[in-house]
């Protein structure tokens, strides 16, 4: 009964209530938000000693798990599992907490909002990436339908959230590279994935917002692709071993917004004091340049220390004080 079911929608409340408090403590002016879509996909579970599922099988997390994606069998493998997969339908997803936190901001925060995973990633383990790169060579129609049932569903889901008085920015996640180059062949990505963020961006600028993308590992070969074709206004997820940051800004700075650059490295990894000069030193050099966010180059997983976190944020509100009162500091 509605009765017995308003204890979860009051827990749901407190708990986006406390997300953004988060957010709002921490100094941001947004909250960023992202929720999967129903997408049935094959994972593994990792960083748990309990024994691995068949393949194919579904087995509910614990605790401290870890799903990883499944890069050997995937739920649709051929056009009968294509038929019979249950592909949702937006009508079916719940919007609640977007529509909550756009409702419930304090006054001058934002909603940055997108769905979780990309038109890349969700076809990658939807088809695993074994499958995928087979179905490639083999079927390439059944690779077209599966990444275009993918986007026309994210672009029912955007045409949702874009309508939310609170929103100020679209920023997806759409994992394209690996350490060395793109997962699959650039051309790849311009035929299958590229032109629906470029109908994903156009959605967003027609709202006049900006459209920013999260893709890890190297993709210098899709980068003009991304910039000319998609318009993107910013990019995120920067590794040292990689393109630094302070690199990739003074290519492309001009043209984009770059976003974050902090090395989960030196974030995950190294003392308070390496991450205190770290974020100073990209203020100093990307900042001064213009265009700029300082952040996690990645993300804050759970393995980040807190010290080392609460230093980044609050060297990053230091150098903003004394930037407005004296300009840039010198570099460490």
């Amino acid at each position: 009964s509605l009765h017995d079911a308003l204890p979860i929608w009051d827990s749901r409340r407190a708990s986006l209530d406390n997300f953004i408090q988060f957010w709002y403590r921490m100094g941001y002016d947004f909250v960023r938000y992202e929720e999967s879509l129903p997408l049935p996909e094959k994972k593994l579970i990792g960083a748990d000693p309990a024994p691995q599922p068949v393949p194919g099988q579904t087995v509910p997390p614990k605790a401290g798990d870890r799903l990883w994606a499944d890069e050997h069998h995937g739920a649709i493998m051929s056009w009968e599992d294509f038929e019979r997969y249950p592909w949702p339908r937006i009508e079916e997803f719940d919007f609640f907490a977007y529509e909550y936190l756009s409702r419930n901001l304090p006054e001058g925060m934002g909603l940055i909002a997108c769905h979780g995973g990309g038109v890349f990633e969700h076809l990658s383990w939807i088809m695993s990436m074994e499958g995928l790169s087979v179905a490639l060579h083999e079927e390439p129609r059944l690779v077209r339908a599966v990444a275009d049932r993918l986007g026309e569903l994210m672009m029912a889901f955007y045409s949702h959230i874009l309508d939310l008085d609170n929103l100020v920015a679209v920023f997806p996640g759409d994992d394209m590279g690996y350490k060395s180059a793109t997962l699959v062949a650039p051309d790849v990505l311009r035929t299958y994935v590229l032109p629906w963020h470029a109908r994903f961006a156009a959605m967003t600028h027609a709202k006049k917002l900006p459209y920013f993308l999260h893709s890890c590992g190297r993709v210098d070969a899709v980068m003009e692709d991304l910039i000319s074709v998609v318009g993107i206004d910013g990019k995120h997820s920067f590794e040292d071993g990689i393109v630094p940051v302070q690199d990739f800004q003074a290519r492309y700075g001009g043209r984009i917004a770059v976003l974050g650059g902090i090395d989960l490295n030196i974030l995950a990894g190294g003392s308070p004091d390496d991450v205190r000069r770290q974020t100073h030193r990209l203020v100093t050099t990307c900042g001064a340049r213009g265009r700029y966010a300082v952040g996690s180059g990645n993300s804050v997983p759970s393995y980040v220390p807190l010290e080392n976190y609460l230093v980044m944020i609050d060297e990053a509100h230091r150098c903003n004080r004394d930037t407005m009162d004296h300009g840039y500091p010198e570099d460490l």
